[in-house]
């Protein structure tokens, strides 16, 4: 197959926000479905794709510590949120004659495999998604870690950030009219400026790998197959600003 397009394997990061669609809370079953597309168009192309999904629209770590839970446990539970997440993506793909396979970094053998590195990368060789759960099975990690974790195990060629906004802004462009839109930005701009792409942990581990780290909206159609393609909207950090 002709490979049109820029980036041979990706990691897509989507945060468990985009999947509440409208609603305040849970899974639009809707936009599930709507995501699912978006990952099937790229899919055509002959690319290979795994995925990380985070779970803030079930529950959050940092939001049940808040609330004087144990911030382990309060993770754990996140983690699982991601699990719920990561069968409902496999469901709406599977629907759409995507074959997938969800690997979770938490032993729960009747729902999904086991992480293994080598068992995924071969997955994905067969021409199959697979969705990466329960973040790095570490509690103090967010899944934006794990997203960078396993694009550098899986040696993609580039980690996508799925947003709300087309790409990294100077401050929330949703509160303040005039920030600044950037087109290209460094990890250490990134890192100085504080931009809250990603954590840190995840920005120091994508350049260490040398991962360009591409973020888009995933919100306009057809938006993902257009950042494979390097056409769109989307903000793209690398070693050189």
């Amino acid at each position: 197959m002709s490979l049109p397009a820029r980036y041979r394997r990706v990691l897509l990061k989507i945060s468990g926000e985009a999947l509440m669609g409208e609603q305040d809370y849970g899974l639009d079953s809707a936009m599930v479905e709507r995501i699912a597309a978006e990952v099937k168009s790229v899919h055509a192309l002959g690319v290979e794709i795994c995925v990380v999904i985070g779970g803030g629209n079930i529950f959050r770590g940092l939001a049940g510590a808040a609330r004087g839970m144990e911030r382990a446990t309060a993770d754990y539970m996140g983690m699982l949120a991601t699990v719920i997440n990561s069968l409902a993506m496999q469901n709406a793909l599977e629907k759409c004659g995507v074959p997938t396979r969800v690997q979770s970094a938490i032993g729960m053998q009747a729902v999904c495999e086991p992480y293994i590195r080598r068992r995924a990368m071969r997955h994905m060789e067969k021409g199959r998604v697979v969705i990466f759960a329960a973040g790095t099975g570490n509690p103090f990690f967010t899944t934006d870690t794990a997203a960078a974790l396993r694009a550098s195990e899986m040696g993609c060629d580039a980690l996508l950030k799925a947003t709300k906004v087309d790409g990294v802004y100077s401050a929330d462009p949703k509160k303040v009219a005039d920030a600044r839109r950037y087109d290209r930005l460094s990890y250490l701009d990134v890192l100085s400026r504080d931009l809250q792409v990603m954590d840190a942990s995840a920005i120091s581990l994508a350049r260490e790998n040398r991962i360009p780290i591409l973020v888009f909206s995933i919100h306009n159609p057809g938006g993902f197959a257009d950042v494979v393609n390097g056409k769109g909207l989307f903000t793209i950090i690398t070693e050189e600003s």
